[in-house]
């Protein structure tokens, strides 16, 4: 046989199809199709997923220190979401997102401005919650805030959870889209403190409706 296109036979490794089960276990926690405290049963998953209790077992751990697994007192379960814990997420993200936001006003070109766009036309579509992450590391990345962007990354599952619970509420006064917009714009315009302001008008409302969802 030819080894040297040997590679070509190659199965999949199960590091990628742990990554598929990671992300599909993780995106029905965060689209609410598990609800808050709900049990997650190994034998249940493994039919629903098709796949060994091994593969389950580790993406459970990885999603344990993601935020959105916790050990209950009878196995993992999804975990709860509370105005206490989104409250912190919240303040966290404004210092963090606000600081960056102006700073990239001062330093984007059209190169940042141009990804910025392409982001916002990836929120009406079925990635939205992909295309959000995407607008929010380009912002960080022409700041050049990149340790302030490991921080948030790691809070990202349980940002993904608040931003869909957000995002469904009836109630907004300016849609998430419209306010991601502004603060591109600022961003564009070289407007520091229109970005700035951008970022807390915006993280502001979406905290003020999760509290109400949270704690009614």
């Amino acid at each position: 046989m030819d080894t040297k296109h040997a590679h070509d036979l190659k199965i999949e490794t199960p590091a990628r199809l742990r990554d598929v089960v990671l992300e599909r276990l993780r995106g029905a926690i965060v689209a609410g199709r598990f609800a808050s405290g709900e049990r997650l049963v190994e034998r249940s998953l493994c039919d629903l997923l098709g796949v060994s209790r091994s593969v389950v077992r580790e993406v459970i751990r990885i999603l344990e220190a993601e935020g959105l697994v916790e050990e209950g007192t009878r196995g993992p379960m999804v975990a709860r979401l509370d105005w206490g814990q989104a409250r912190q997420i919240y303040d966290i993200r404004l210092m963090l997102e606000a600081a960056a936001a102006a700073e990239a006003a001062r330093r984007a070109d059209g190169a940042v401005v141009a990804e910025l766009r392409a982001a916002l036309e990836g929120i009406g579509g079925e990635q939205a919650l992909a295309a959000t992450r995407r607008f929010y590391e380009v912002i960080f990345q022409a700041a050049g805030h990149d340790i302030a962007w490991e921080i948030v990354s790691r809070l990202n599952g349980r940002i993904s959870r608040l931003r869909a619970l957000t995002l469904a509420a009836q109630d907004r006064k300016v849609s998430g889209l419209a306010r991601m917009t502004r603060i591109a714009e600022a961003i564009a315009a070289g407007d520091d403190a229109g970005a700035a302001e951008a970022v807390r008008a915006h993280l502001t409302e979406a905290a003020g409706i999760a509290e109400r969802i949270l704690e009614g």
